[in-house]
Protein backbone atom coordinates (compact mmCIF):
# COMPACT_ATOMS: atom_id res chain seq x y z
CA UNK A 1 0.00 0.00 0.00
CA UNK A 2 1.40 3.44 -0.86
CA UNK A 3 3.15 5.01 2.11
CA UNK A 4 1.31 8.32 1.71
CA UNK A 5 -2.10 6.63 1.87
CA UNK A 6 -3.96 6.71 5.17
CA UNK A 7 -6.40 3.82 4.99
CA UNK A 8 -9.35 3.59 7.30
CA UNK A 9 -9.02 0.75 9.83
CA UNK A 10 -10.54 -2.35 8.23
CA UNK A 11 -12.79 -4.73 10.14
CA UNK A 12 -12.45 -8.11 8.47
CA UNK A 13 -13.50 -11.62 9.34
CA UNK A 14 -12.35 -15.14 8.65
CA UNK A 15 -15.49 -17.24 8.98
CA UNK A 16 -14.88 -20.94 8.32
CA UNK A 17 -17.34 -23.78 8.77
CA UNK A 18 -15.85 -26.45 11.09
CA UNK A 19 -16.61 -29.39 8.81
CA UNK A 20 -13.08 -30.56 7.99
CA UNK A 21 -9.36 -29.97 8.41
CA UNK A 22 -7.86 -26.54 7.72
CA UNK A 23 -6.27 -26.45 4.26
CA UNK A 24 -4.20 -24.07 2.17
CA UNK A 25 -7.23 -22.27 0.69
CA UNK A 26 -8.61 -21.45 4.14
CA UNK A 27 -5.17 -20.41 5.36
CA UNK A 28 -4.74 -18.01 2.45
CA UNK A 29 -8.16 -16.44 3.06
CA UNK A 30 -7.24 -15.99 6.72
CA UNK A 31 -3.84 -14.54 5.76
CA UNK A 32 -5.21 -11.90 3.40
CA UNK A 33 -7.81 -10.83 5.97
CA UNK A 34 -5.14 -10.70 8.67
CA UNK A 35 -2.79 -8.63 6.51
CA UNK A 36 -5.46 -6.07 5.67
CA UNK A 37 -6.39 -5.72 9.34
CA UNK A 38 -2.80 -5.33 10.52
CA UNK A 39 -1.84 -3.00 7.72
CA UNK A 40 -4.71 -0.60 8.38
CA UNK A 41 -4.65 -0.80 12.16
CA UNK A 42 -7.98 -2.61 12.01
CA UNK A 43 -9.50 -5.74 13.54
CA UNK A 44 -9.22 -9.38 12.46
CA UNK A 45 -12.25 -11.40 13.58
CA UNK A 46 -12.58 -15.18 13.75
CA UNK A 47 -16.20 -16.31 13.46
CA UNK A 48 -17.28 -19.95 13.52
CA UNK A 49 -20.08 -20.61 11.02
CA UNK A 50 -21.43 -23.80 12.57
CA UNK A 51 -25.10 -23.63 11.60
CA UNK A 52 -24.80 -26.82 9.52
CA UNK A 53 -24.91 -29.19 12.45
CA UNK A 54 -25.14 -32.29 10.25
CA UNK A 55 -21.66 -31.64 8.82
CA UNK A 56 -20.17 -30.22 12.01
CA UNK A 57 -16.93 -31.90 13.06
CA UNK A 58 -15.95 -31.28 16.71
CA UNK A 59 -12.28 -31.86 15.89
CA UNK A 60 -12.26 -29.32 13.08
CA UNK A 61 -12.38 -26.25 15.33
CA UNK A 62 -9.37 -27.38 17.39
CA UNK A 63 -7.50 -28.06 14.14
CA UNK A 64 -8.50 -24.61 12.89
CA UNK A 65 -7.39 -22.61 15.93
CA UNK A 66 -4.12 -24.52 16.33
CA UNK A 67 -3.38 -24.06 12.61
CA UNK A 68 -3.98 -20.31 12.77
CA UNK A 69 -1.80 -19.97 15.86
CA UNK A 70 0.99 -22.03 14.28
CA UNK A 71 0.88 -19.75 11.24
CA UNK A 72 1.03 -16.70 13.52
CA UNK A 73 -2.40 -15.39 12.48
CA UNK A 74 -3.82 -14.44 15.88
CA UNK A 75 -7.35 -13.05 15.81
CA UNK A 76 -8.43 -9.95 17.75
CA UNK A 77 -12.05 -10.96 18.31
CA UNK A 78 -13.59 -14.40 18.34
CA UNK A 79 -13.50 -17.67 20.29
CA UNK A 80 -11.22 -17.47 23.34
CA UNK A 81 -10.34 -13.84 22.52
CA UNK A 82 -13.85 -12.50 23.18
CA UNK A 83 -14.94 -9.12 21.90
CA UNK A 84 -17.90 -6.74 21.72
CA UNK A 85 -19.96 -8.98 19.43
CA UNK A 86 -20.07 -12.25 21.35
CA UNK A 87 -21.00 -14.96 20.76
CA UNK A 88 -18.82 -15.62 17.74
CA UNK A 89 -20.47 -18.99 17.07
CA UNK A 90 -23.40 -18.79 14.67
CA UNK A 91 -25.12 -21.73 16.40
CA UNK A 92 -25.41 -19.45 19.45
CA UNK A 93 -26.94 -16.55 17.49
CA UNK A 94 -30.17 -18.25 16.41
CA UNK A 95 -32.49 -15.68 17.96
CA UNK A 96 -30.68 -12.86 16.17
CA UNK A 97 -31.23 -14.54 12.80
CA UNK A 98 -34.88 -15.33 13.57
CA UNK A 99 -35.55 -11.66 14.37
CA UNK A 100 -33.96 -10.52 11.14
CA UNK A 101 -35.83 -13.12 9.10
CA UNK A 102 -39.09 -11.87 10.64
CA UNK A 103 -38.05 -8.31 9.85
CA UNK A 104 -37.66 -9.20 6.17
CA UNK A 105 -41.13 -10.74 6.16
CA UNK A 106 -42.57 -7.59 7.76
CA UNK A 107 -40.82 -5.45 5.14
CA UNK A 108 -42.28 -7.57 2.35
CA UNK A 109 -38.77 -8.73 1.43
CA UNK A 110 -39.25 -12.28 2.72
CA UNK A 111 -42.10 -14.77 2.90
CA UNK A 112 -43.17 -17.93 4.68
CA UNK A 113 -42.99 -21.04 2.50
CA UNK A 114 -45.08 -24.10 3.45
CA UNK A 115 -44.01 -26.40 0.62
CA UNK A 116 -43.10 -29.87 1.84
CA UNK A 117 -39.80 -31.60 0.96
CA UNK A 118 -41.79 -34.08 -1.16
CA UNK A 119 -43.42 -31.24 -3.12
CA UNK A 120 -40.09 -29.51 -3.68
CA UNK A 121 -38.46 -32.77 -4.80
CA UNK A 122 -41.25 -33.46 -7.31
CA UNK A 123 -40.96 -29.88 -8.59
CA UNK A 124 -37.20 -30.20 -9.03
CA UNK A 125 -37.52 -33.50 -10.93
CA UNK A 126 -40.13 -32.02 -13.25
CA UNK A 127 -37.87 -29.06 -13.99
CA UNK A 128 -34.94 -31.34 -14.72
CA UNK A 129 -37.13 -33.40 -17.06
CA UNK A 130 -37.88 -30.16 -18.94
CA UNK A 131 -34.12 -29.43 -19.06
CA UNK A 132 -34.62 -26.40 -16.77
CA UNK A 133 -32.26 -25.17 -14.09
CA UNK A 134 -33.82 -26.29 -10.77
CA UNK A 135 -35.41 -23.36 -8.96
CA UNK A 136 -38.20 -22.53 -6.55
CA UNK A 137 -41.51 -22.11 -8.37
CA UNK A 138 -42.72 -19.20 -6.23
CA UNK A 139 -45.80 -21.11 -5.07
CA UNK A 140 -45.91 -19.40 -1.63
CA UNK A 141 -44.63 -15.94 -2.66
CA UNK A 142 -48.02 -14.37 -2.95
CA UNK A 143 -49.89 -15.95 -0.06
CA UNK A 144 -51.59 -13.00 1.70
CA UNK A 145 -49.46 -12.00 4.72
CA UNK A 146 -52.35 -12.39 7.20
CA UNK A 147 -53.08 -15.91 5.95
CA UNK A 148 -49.39 -16.86 6.09
CA UNK A 149 -49.06 -15.54 9.66
CA UNK A 150 -52.12 -17.48 10.73
CA UNK A 151 -50.74 -20.71 9.25
CA UNK A 152 -47.47 -20.10 11.15
CA UNK A 153 -49.45 -19.45 14.35
CA UNK A 154 -51.32 -22.71 13.79
CA UNK A 155 -47.97 -24.53 13.91
CA UNK A 156 -47.72 -25.42 10.23
CA UNK A 157 -44.17 -26.37 9.23
CA UNK A 158 -42.52 -23.61 7.24
CA UNK A 159 -39.29 -21.96 6.18
CA UNK A 160 -38.54 -18.30 5.50
CA UNK A 161 -37.45 -17.48 1.94
CA UNK A 162 -36.04 -14.28 0.52
CA UNK A 163 -38.43 -12.52 -1.84
CA UNK A 164 -36.01 -11.82 -4.62
CA UNK A 165 -37.01 -9.05 -7.07
CA UNK A 166 -38.07 -10.48 -10.44
CA UNK A 167 -38.00 -7.34 -12.58
CA UNK A 168 -34.97 -5.62 -14.05
CA UNK A 169 -31.36 -6.37 -13.16
CA UNK A 170 -28.82 -5.76 -10.44
CA UNK A 171 -25.21 -4.64 -10.84
CA UNK A 172 -22.80 -5.76 -8.15
CA UNK A 173 -19.12 -4.94 -7.74
CA UNK A 174 -16.41 -7.46 -7.02
CA UNK A 175 -13.24 -5.52 -6.28
CA UNK A 176 -11.12 -7.99 -8.30
CA UNK A 177 -13.39 -8.33 -11.32
CA UNK A 178 -15.31 -5.07 -11.50
CA UNK A 179 -19.04 -4.69 -12.19
CA UNK A 180 -21.20 -7.76 -12.74
CA UNK A 181 -24.77 -7.35 -13.98
CA UNK A 182 -27.35 -10.10 -13.43
CA UNK A 183 -31.01 -10.32 -14.45
CA UNK A 184 -33.13 -10.47 -11.29
CA UNK A 185 -35.40 -13.17 -12.73
CA UNK A 186 -32.42 -15.57 -12.59
CA UNK A 187 -32.00 -15.13 -8.82
CA UNK A 188 -33.85 -17.79 -6.84
CA UNK A 189 -36.01 -17.22 -3.75
CA UNK A 190 -33.47 -18.85 -1.45
CA UNK A 191 -34.27 -20.28 1.96
CA UNK A 192 -32.96 -18.01 4.72
CA UNK A 193 -34.35 -19.76 7.81
CA UNK A 194 -34.99 -23.51 7.90
CA UNK A 195 -37.99 -25.16 9.55
CA UNK A 196 -35.84 -26.11 12.56
CA UNK A 197 -34.94 -22.46 13.13
CA UNK A 198 -31.37 -22.69 11.82
CA UNK A 199 -30.30 -19.88 9.51
CA UNK A 200 -28.55 -20.53 6.23
CA UNK A 201 -25.36 -18.77 5.19
CA UNK A 202 -27.21 -16.25 3.02
CA UNK A 203 -28.92 -14.77 6.07
CA UNK A 204 -26.52 -15.56 8.91
CA UNK A 205 -23.36 -14.26 7.26
CA UNK A 206 -25.00 -11.07 6.02
CA UNK A 207 -26.54 -10.31 9.42
CA UNK A 208 -23.30 -11.01 11.26
CA UNK A 209 -21.17 -9.02 8.82
CA UNK A 210 -23.47 -6.04 9.31
CA UNK A 211 -23.72 -6.29 13.10
CA UNK A 212 -19.97 -6.82 13.45
CA UNK A 213 -19.20 -3.81 11.26
CA UNK A 214 -17.32 -5.75 8.58
CA UNK A 215 -15.88 -3.32 6.02
CA UNK A 216 -14.26 -5.78 3.60
CA UNK A 217 -15.39 -9.33 2.82
CA UNK A 218 -12.55 -11.47 1.47
CA UNK A 219 -13.89 -14.95 0.75
CA UNK A 220 -13.60 -17.81 -1.73
CA UNK A 221 -14.59 -17.52 -5.37
CA UNK A 222 -17.31 -20.15 -4.83
CA UNK A 223 -19.47 -17.39 -3.28
CA UNK A 224 -19.29 -15.14 -6.35
CA UNK A 225 -22.53 -16.52 -7.91
CA UNK A 226 -24.32 -15.70 -4.63
CA UNK A 227 -23.13 -12.08 -4.59
CA UNK A 228 -26.25 -10.62 -6.32
CA UNK A 229 -28.47 -12.34 -3.74
CA UNK A 230 -26.32 -11.07 -0.88
CA UNK A 231 -26.39 -7.52 -2.20
CA UNK A 232 -30.19 -7.76 -2.50
CA UNK A 233 -30.35 -8.85 1.15
CA UNK A 234 -28.19 -5.89 2.22
CA UNK A 235 -30.44 -3.55 0.25
CA UNK A 236 -33.59 -5.15 1.68
CA UNK A 237 -32.41 -4.21 5.17
CA UNK A 238 -31.20 -0.78 4.04
CA UNK A 239 -27.64 -1.51 5.11
CA UNK A 240 -24.38 -0.19 3.66
CA UNK A 241 -22.49 -2.95 1.84
CA UNK A 242 -18.91 -3.96 2.61
CA UNK A 243 -16.38 -4.15 -0.21
CA UNK A 244 -16.51 -7.61 -1.79
CA UNK A 245 -13.41 -9.60 -2.80
CA UNK A 246 -13.75 -13.13 -4.17
CA UNK A 247 -10.35 -14.82 -4.08
CA UNK A 248 -8.95 -17.02 -6.83
CA UNK A 249 -9.34 -20.78 -6.67
CA UNK A 250 -6.51 -23.27 -6.20
CA UNK A 251 -5.94 -25.71 -9.04
CA UNK A 252 -4.38 -29.16 -8.92
CA UNK A 253 -0.57 -29.19 -9.38
CA UNK A 254 -1.17 -30.12 -13.03
CA UNK A 255 -3.07 -26.84 -13.42
CA UNK A 256 -6.11 -28.75 -14.72
CA UNK A 257 -9.18 -28.53 -12.51
CA UNK A 258 -9.83 -27.60 -8.91
CA UNK A 259 -8.50 -29.59 -5.99
CA UNK A 260 -10.79 -32.39 -4.79
CA UNK A 261 -10.82 -34.89 -1.93
CA UNK A 262 -9.52 -37.58 -4.29
CA UNK A 263 -6.49 -35.47 -5.19
CA UNK A 264 -5.70 -34.70 -1.54
CA UNK A 265 -5.72 -38.41 -0.69
CA UNK A 266 -3.47 -39.19 -3.65
CA UNK A 267 -1.06 -36.44 -2.56
CA UNK A 268 -0.56 -38.00 0.85
CA UNK A 269 0.72 -41.16 -0.81
CA UNK A 270 3.49 -39.09 -2.41
CA UNK A 271 4.37 -37.22 0.79
CA UNK A 272 2.43 -34.08 -0.07
CA UNK A 273 -0.61 -32.48 1.52
CA UNK A 274 -2.72 -29.33 1.46
CA UNK A 275 -3.68 -29.58 5.15
CA UNK A 276 -1.88 -27.24 7.54
CA UNK A 277 -1.27 -29.71 10.37
CA UNK A 278 0.13 -32.23 7.87
CA UNK A 279 2.56 -29.62 6.59
CA UNK A 280 3.65 -28.90 10.17
CA UNK A 281 4.26 -32.60 10.80
CA UNK A 282 6.18 -32.90 7.51
CA UNK A 283 8.68 -30.32 8.70
CA UNK A 284 7.54 -27.21 6.88
CA UNK A 285 7.91 -23.83 8.56
CA UNK A 286 4.93 -21.53 9.07
CA UNK A 287 7.03 -18.83 7.42
CA UNK A 288 7.43 -21.01 4.34
CA UNK A 289 3.71 -21.78 4.17
CA UNK A 290 2.77 -18.09 4.47
CA UNK A 291 5.32 -16.99 1.87
CA UNK A 292 4.05 -19.61 -0.57
CA UNK A 293 0.32 -19.03 -0.22
CA UNK A 294 0.68 -15.23 -0.16
CA UNK A 295 2.05 -15.37 -3.70
CA UNK A 296 -0.75 -17.63 -4.96
CA UNK A 297 -3.11 -14.79 -5.73
CA UNK A 298 -1.02 -11.70 -4.96
CA UNK A 299 2.31 -10.23 -6.03
CA UNK A 300 4.44 -7.34 -4.84
CA UNK A 301 6.49 -6.91 -8.00
CA UNK A 302 7.98 -9.16 -10.65
CA UNK A 303 11.16 -10.02 -8.74
CA UNK A 304 10.68 -10.09 -4.96
CA UNK A 305 9.83 -13.56 -3.68
CA UNK A 306 11.06 -13.78 -0.07
CA UNK A 307 8.63 -12.45 2.52
CA UNK A 308 8.34 -12.79 6.27
CA UNK A 309 4.98 -12.12 7.88
CA UNK A 310 6.25 -8.67 8.86
CA UNK A 311 7.26 -8.03 5.24
CA UNK A 312 3.80 -9.04 4.08
CA UNK A 313 2.09 -6.70 6.54
CA UNK A 314 4.30 -3.89 5.24
CA UNK A 315 4.05 -4.64 1.52
CA UNK A 316 0.63 -6.24 1.01
CA UNK A 317 -1.58 -4.23 -1.34
CA UNK A 318 -5.14 -5.43 -1.66
CA UNK A 319 -5.41 -3.81 -5.10
CA UNK A 320 -2.78 -6.27 -6.39
CA UNK A 321 -4.85 -9.37 -5.68
CA UNK A 322 -5.23 -11.49 -8.81
CA UNK A 323 -8.48 -13.35 -9.61
CA UNK A 324 -6.76 -15.84 -11.92
CA UNK A 325 -6.69 -19.47 -10.68
CA UNK A 326 -3.41 -20.53 -9.06
CA UNK A 327 -1.93 -24.02 -9.49
CA UNK A 328 -0.46 -25.58 -6.35
CA UNK A 329 3.28 -25.89 -7.01
CA UNK A 330 5.00 -28.03 -4.37
CA UNK A 331 8.46 -27.46 -5.90
CA UNK A 332 7.95 -23.76 -5.30
CA UNK A 333 6.82 -24.55 -1.77
CA UNK A 334 10.02 -26.52 -1.08
CA UNK A 335 12.01 -23.62 -2.49
CA UNK A 336 10.36 -21.09 -0.16
CA UNK A 337 10.68 -23.39 2.83
CA UNK A 338 14.38 -23.86 2.15
CA UNK A 339 14.85 -20.09 1.96
CA UNK A 340 13.23 -19.62 5.36
CA UNK A 341 15.22 -22.47 6.94
CA UNK A 342 18.43 -20.81 5.76
CA UNK A 343 17.27 -17.44 7.08
CA UNK A 344 16.78 -18.68 10.65
CA UNK A 345 19.45 -17.96 13.27
CA UNK A 346 21.23 -21.16 14.33
CA UNK A 347 19.72 -21.12 17.83
CA UNK A 348 16.19 -20.75 16.47
CA UNK A 349 16.68 -23.53 13.92
CA UNK A 350 18.13 -25.85 16.57
CA UNK A 351 15.06 -25.28 18.75
CA UNK A 352 12.75 -26.13 15.87
CA UNK A 353 14.77 -29.19 14.89
CA UNK A 354 14.95 -30.68 18.37
CA UNK A 355 11.42 -32.22 18.35
CA UNK A 356 12.19 -33.96 15.05
CA UNK A 357 15.39 -35.49 16.43
CA UNK A 358 13.49 -36.60 19.53
CA UNK A 359 10.72 -38.11 17.39
CA UNK A 360 13.40 -40.04 15.50
CA UNK A 361 14.55 -41.59 18.79
CA UNK A 362 17.58 -39.39 19.56
CA UNK A 363 17.76 -38.27 23.18
CA UNK A 364 19.80 -35.08 22.83
CA UNK A 365 19.89 -31.57 24.19
CA UNK A 366 19.72 -28.22 22.45
CA UNK A 367 23.40 -27.69 23.30
CA UNK A 368 24.35 -30.91 21.51
CA UNK A 369 22.31 -30.00 18.46
CA UNK A 370 23.53 -26.42 18.09
CA UNK A 371 27.01 -27.15 16.60
CA UNK A 372 25.40 -29.43 13.99
CA UNK A 373 23.03 -26.78 12.64
CA UNK A 374 25.62 -24.98 10.44
CA UNK A 375 26.47 -28.31 8.78
CA UNK A 376 22.92 -29.15 7.72
CA UNK A 377 21.15 -25.79 7.44
CA UNK A 378 21.94 -25.28 3.77
CA UNK A 379 21.09 -28.89 2.89
CA UNK A 380 17.56 -29.04 4.29
CA UNK A 381 14.27 -28.37 2.56
CA UNK A 382 12.12 -29.46 5.51
CA UNK A 383 12.87 -29.89 9.22
CA UNK A 384 12.21 -33.62 9.17
CA UNK A 385 15.29 -34.01 6.97
CA UNK A 386 17.47 -32.99 9.93
CA UNK A 387 17.54 -36.42 11.59
CA UNK A 388 17.97 -38.08 8.18
CA UNK A 389 21.08 -35.97 7.55
CA UNK A 390 22.66 -35.92 11.01
CA UNK A 391 21.08 -38.71 13.07
CA UNK A 392 24.27 -40.79 12.72
CA UNK A 393 26.04 -38.32 15.02
CA UNK A 394 23.98 -39.55 17.96
CA UNK A 395 23.95 -43.28 17.28
CA UNK A 396 26.04 -45.62 19.43
CA UNK A 397 26.82 -47.75 16.40
CA UNK A 398 25.97 -48.00 12.74
CA UNK A 399 25.91 -51.10 10.56
CA UNK A 400 26.11 -50.26 6.86
CA UNK A 401 25.90 -53.26 4.50
CA UNK A 402 29.17 -54.43 2.98
CA UNK A 403 28.16 -53.46 -0.55
CA UNK A 404 27.66 -49.86 0.61
CA UNK A 405 31.28 -49.76 1.79
CA UNK A 406 32.79 -50.76 -1.56
CA UNK A 407 34.24 -47.76 -3.35
CA UNK A 408 33.08 -46.67 -6.77
CA UNK A 409 34.94 -48.66 -9.43
CA UNK A 410 36.74 -50.78 -6.79
CA UNK A 411 36.42 -54.28 -5.38
CA UNK A 412 36.13 -55.16 -1.70
CA UNK A 413 39.86 -55.81 -1.23
CA UNK A 414 40.92 -52.51 -2.78
CA UNK A 415 38.27 -50.69 -0.74
CA UNK A 416 39.46 -52.34 2.48
CA UNK A 417 43.04 -51.33 1.69
CA UNK A 418 42.06 -47.72 1.01
CA UNK A 419 39.99 -47.38 4.19
CA UNK A 420 42.77 -49.08 6.17
CA UNK A 421 45.34 -46.57 4.85
CA UNK A 422 43.07 -43.64 5.81
CA UNK A 423 42.62 -45.24 9.23
CA UNK A 424 46.40 -45.26 9.77
CA UNK A 425 46.57 -41.53 8.99
CA UNK A 426 43.65 -40.62 11.27
CA UNK A 427 45.04 -42.68 14.17
CA UNK A 428 48.16 -40.50 14.38
CA UNK A 429 46.66 -37.15 13.36
CA UNK A 430 47.88 -34.63 15.98
CA UNK A 431 44.58 -32.73 16.14
CA UNK A 432 41.36 -34.44 15.10
CA UNK A 433 39.81 -31.43 13.38
CA UNK A 434 38.24 -30.92 9.99
CA UNK A 435 40.97 -28.46 9.04
CA UNK A 436 43.68 -31.06 9.70
CA UNK A 437 42.05 -34.04 7.96
CA UNK A 438 41.50 -33.04 4.37
CA UNK A 439 45.06 -32.52 3.12
CA UNK A 440 46.59 -35.83 4.39
CA UNK A 441 43.55 -37.81 3.20
CA UNK A 442 43.81 -36.26 -0.25
CA UNK A 443 47.45 -37.35 -0.25
CA UNK A 444 46.33 -40.91 0.62
CA UNK A 445 43.96 -40.93 -2.35
CA UNK A 446 46.71 -39.72 -4.67
CA UNK A 447 49.14 -42.31 -3.31
CA UNK A 448 46.62 -45.08 -3.99
CA UNK A 449 45.83 -43.77 -7.48
CA UNK A 450 42.27 -42.91 -6.49
CA UNK A 451 40.16 -39.83 -7.04
CA UNK A 452 39.54 -37.97 -3.79
CA UNK A 453 35.79 -38.51 -4.25
CA UNK A 454 36.28 -42.30 -4.31
CA UNK A 455 38.08 -42.34 -0.96
CA UNK A 456 35.89 -39.71 0.67
CA UNK A 457 32.77 -41.57 -0.44
CA UNK A 458 33.95 -44.77 1.26
CA UNK A 459 34.83 -42.87 4.43
CA UNK A 460 31.44 -41.13 4.40
CA UNK A 461 29.57 -44.41 4.10
CA UNK A 462 31.67 -46.06 6.80
CA UNK A 463 31.42 -43.19 9.32
CA UNK A 464 27.84 -42.05 8.72
CA UNK A 465 26.14 -45.16 7.34
CA UNK A 466 24.47 -43.00 4.71
CA UNK A 467 25.31 -41.72 1.26
CA UNK A 468 24.04 -38.20 1.91
CA UNK A 469 25.35 -36.37 4.96
CA UNK A 470 26.73 -33.05 6.15
CA UNK A 471 30.30 -32.18 5.07
CA UNK A 472 32.50 -35.22 5.70
CA UNK A 473 35.37 -33.77 7.71
CA UNK A 474 33.19 -31.56 9.92
CA UNK A 475 31.01 -34.62 10.56
CA UNK A 476 34.04 -36.71 11.53
CA UNK A 477 35.19 -34.01 13.91
CA UNK A 478 31.80 -33.97 15.62
CA UNK A 479 31.60 -37.78 15.80
CA UNK A 480 35.00 -37.79 17.51
CA UNK A 481 38.26 -39.64 16.94
CA UNK A 482 37.47 -42.83 18.90
CA UNK A 483 34.08 -43.39 17.28
CA UNK A 484 35.39 -42.61 13.79
CA UNK A 485 38.29 -45.02 14.21
CA UNK A 486 35.97 -47.73 15.56
CA UNK A 487 33.61 -47.36 12.59
CA UNK A 488 36.48 -47.45 10.10
CA UNK A 489 37.95 -50.58 11.71
CA UNK A 490 34.52 -52.24 11.53
CA UNK A 491 34.31 -51.29 7.84
CA UNK A 492 37.71 -52.80 7.09
CA UNK A 493 36.73 -56.04 8.83
CA UNK A 494 33.42 -56.22 6.96
CA UNK A 495 35.14 -55.60 3.60
CA UNK A 496 37.82 -58.18 4.37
Amino acid sequence: MPKDAKPQPARVRFAPSPTGLTHLGSARTALYNYLLARQTGGVFILRIEDTDQKRYDPNAEADLTSSLRWLGLQWDEGPEAGGPHTPYYQSQRMETYRRHAEELVERGKGFYCFCTPAELDAERKAQQARKEQPHYSGKCRDIPPAEARQRVANGETHVVRFKSPKEGSITVVDQLRGEITVENRTIDDRVLLKSDGHALYHLAAMVDDHLMGITHVLRGEEWLPSLPLHVHIYEAFGWEQPKWFHLSVFLKPSGKGKMSKRETEAMKLTGQSIFIQDLKDMGYLPEGVLNWIALMGWSYDDKTEFFTLEDLVDKFDISRLNPSPAAIDFKKFDHFNGLHIRALPAEALAARLLPYFEAAGHSISLEQLLPIVPLIQTRMTTLDEGPELAGFLFQEAIDPPAEMLVGQGLDAAASAAAVGKALEILEVLPEFTAANMEEPLRAVAEELGLKAGQLFGMLRNAVTGQQVSPPLFESMELVGRETVLARLRAAVEKLA
